[in-house]
């Protein structure tokens, strides 16, 4: 072995060592809570490398027209498949990317201490968050714990669901009236009701629909592309009233190519529709100023908190459109975002959950926390 080989070698065994001292620091209640992201900062420093660095950048849809964005779509499912096995390099990014976005369940006590005595917010995704992802988009149930975890949550702070599912789809699958609804992406916002069930063209707590004047075009691609996609096995696309969704979770690897070529084509005719990617799904929306993070800010400002210190808004989702949600948390510097991901991604996420069941976990604690902690006040 030359001398190069093995001082490599040695800067590895001494990156390894740094980390595993730093996780077990970061999970230690012994230091200030106040002096950790110093200490991370010292860390990051020591490894010689920023975090930022070590996973693929996420694309800007926006940057990509036609064929060069449909390869970059392609490109970046692949590069970001949990399925293939990891080498130990990746192992050391993995560990390296946890210790800067650590479990919000090993953090529990942390993220409780900087509420502070404000008022919690609680905005949770669907798909993937509440309810596992799953082969067939339209049996995407919440198990019965979830639903009882959910109720309770919502039972001790103000709650909304922000999914790119269509509002009546949303509410048939949780089926709780007294919850806030953000469908579509937060294009299609209703507040709480005291009915059991929705009708469709019911508008009566309807808080905002941003996009309503796209409604007649989304119908109209929406017929399109259920025929254009019809030479794709196993493609599904999903109306969800002011988007789109092109699921490719059930299409072979070898046909992602020519689905994403059928939708792209049919997209050029619709310059005023924007193509971005998610957790194996295509979504189609309207070109306005509107997402996840502008129907946070919009919920937030509806709740009588536009410009409050006092709120501490805590947002969990799995998908990269609820990366818009946690950009506004990071930039308003109030509460906090947690990603649901088993796997190494860029994130404006302050946190971390593996899966559905975390998150259950999560929020079961928040509500043992918030029913400890009133029964402190009242004594």
């Amino acid at each position: 072995m030359t001398n190069q080989n093995m001082l490599g070698k040695s800067r590895v065994i001494v990156n390894e060592k740094i980390l595993e001292l730093a996780m077990s620091i970061s999970n230690s209640n012994v230091l200030p809570r106040t002096s950790m992201p110093e200490l991370m900062a010292l860390f990051d420093g020591l490894l010689g490398q920023r975090k930022n660095n070590l996973i693929k950048p996420l694309e800007d849809d926006n940057d990509h027209k036609g064929a060069t964005k449909v390869n970059a779509w392609i490109d970046s499912m692949r590069a970001s498949s949990p399925t293939r096995t990891r080498h130990d390099s990746e192992n050391r990014d993995q560990t390296h990317w946890t210790l800067f976005h650590p479990s919000a369940l090993n953090m529990f006590s942390k993220i409780m201490y900087n509420t502070n005595g404000k008022q919690i917010v609680v905005f949770l995704d669907y798909d993937g968050t509440l309810s596992p992802i799953v082969a067939d988009p339209d049996k995407a149930y919440m198990s019965k714990k979830m639903r009882v975890t959910l109720k309770d949550i919502a039972r001790h702070f103000p709650t909304a669901i922000v999914s790119g599912r269509c509002l009546d789809k949303l509410f048939s699958f949780v089926r709780l009236a007294e919850l806030y609804y953000a469908g579509s992406h937060g294009m299609d916002i209703k507040g709480p009701t005291n009915r059991r069930s929705t009708k469709k063209g019911n508008n009566d707590g309807v808080l905002l629909q941003p996009a309503s004047e796209f409604l007649p075009m989304i119908n109209e691609v929406y017929k399109i592309l259920v025929e254009k996609t019809k030479c794709v096995p196993g493609a599904m696309v999903e109306n969800n009233k002011f988007c789109l969704s092109v699921h490719f979770r059930n299409v072979d690897e070898k046909s992602w190519e020519a689905l994403g070529e059928q939708v792209s084509l049919v997209m050029n005719d619709y310059p005023k529709l924007k193509l971005t990617q998610g957790r194996k799904v295509l979504e189609i929306r309207p070109i306005i100023k509107w997402d996840k993070g502008r129907a946070l800010e919009f919920l937030l400002e509806s709740l009588g908190f536009a410009n409050s210190k006092g709120v501490f808004p805590i947002y969990i989702g799995d998908d990269r459109t609820d990366e818009d949600a946690f950009k506004v948390l990071r930039n308003r510097g109030q509460g906090c975002g947690i990603l649901v991901s088993k796997i190494s991604k860029e994130t404006n996420a302050s946190y971390t959950l593996q899966d559905p069941s975390e998150v259950g976990e999560f929020l079961r604690h928040l509500v043992d926390w918030k029913r400890t902690s009133s029964r402190s006040h009242k004594l």
